[in-house]
């Protein structure tokens, strides 16, 4: 059954676009088939995903009732032919999902891109904690550095096994004063991020890492940086000695690896 229905969108899709195309431009033509054919919409989303006349669009995004659906709009404002006034008019009405996928397209205009990155953080406050760690999974950088100073462990540990997510950006959110006991934690575990030399000092040189962490992290680092940590106010004081004694030594493991 399934199969069966999704061999009739695609059939409905195809026969749409090719009515579309052979409209070209003409918009009366344009306005004529979206009126009789009147599509569900799913035919319409599958649709939006394909190369369509530009006044088709521009039809879709001014005219009720598919103006006022707002998965609709979604896949409209991600069209990259969709005309930029359009796509920013109607940002607004988008939901946070469809804000993400469209910050993430490399086809879409910087403008737009921006503009959606900017919806997306005002509606941050307001998603529930399941939606801000789906969205810790998939959001673009300037996102995900707010995603980063959450409180809550689960949307820190998605926000680490993002791909978009910088190591300087780990690293600034690791510096902050306020930074959030769970990002600590999750850096330390993550097995992508504890391997990296500069999360490890990141770590080493953060205040607010717990003794444990910060302690495991010194093995690891080299002299110079051994003196850095020893020598930082207002870490805890049996870091600094540690790191002191470490940097003392007559060899430290991680300078014979060097």
């Amino acid at each position: 059954m399934r199969g069966s229905g999704q061999s009739e969108l695609a059939r409905a899709v195809d026969a749409l676009h090719a009515e579309l195309l052979r409209a070209g431009e003409d918009a009366a033509r344009l306005r004529r088939i979206l009126a009789d054919r009147d599509p569900e919409d799913s035919v319409l989303i599958a649709l939006l995903r394909r190369a369509l006349p530009v006044r088709f669009l521009e039809l879709v995004g001014t005219t009720p009732p598919w103006c006022e659906r707002r998965s609709v709009v979604g896949k409209l404002v991600q069209n990259p032919r969709t005309p930029r006034a359009l796509s920013l008019r109607l940002l607004p009405t988008l939901f946070w999902r469809d804000l993400a996928e469209t910050a993430a397209l490399p086809v879409i205009p910087p403008p737009v891109r921006v503009r959606a990155e900017s919806h997306l953080k005002d509606l941050l406050r307001d998603l529930r904690l399941g939606e801000r760690i789906a969205l810790a999974k998939m959001a673009t950088p300037p996102v995900l550095a707010l995603l980063l100073s959450d409180a809550e462990p689960g949307v820190t540990v998605a926000a680490l096994i993002n791909p978009r997510l910088r190591e300087e950006d780990l690293l600034l959110a690791l510096r902050q004063p306020t930074v959030a006991p769970a990002l600590i934690d999750a850096a330390a575990a993550s097995p992508k991020w504890k391997e990296r030399y500069a999360v490890r000092l990141g770590l080493a040189l953060q205040p607010r890492t717990p003794r444990p962490i910060a302690l495991l992290q010194l093995s690891s680092l080299l002299k110079r940086d051994l003196r850095r940590v020893a020598a930082t106010a207002g870490l805890p004081q049996l870091v600094r000695v540690a790191a002191e004694r470490l940097a003392e030594g007559d060899e430290n493991p991680a300078d014979s690896a060097t």
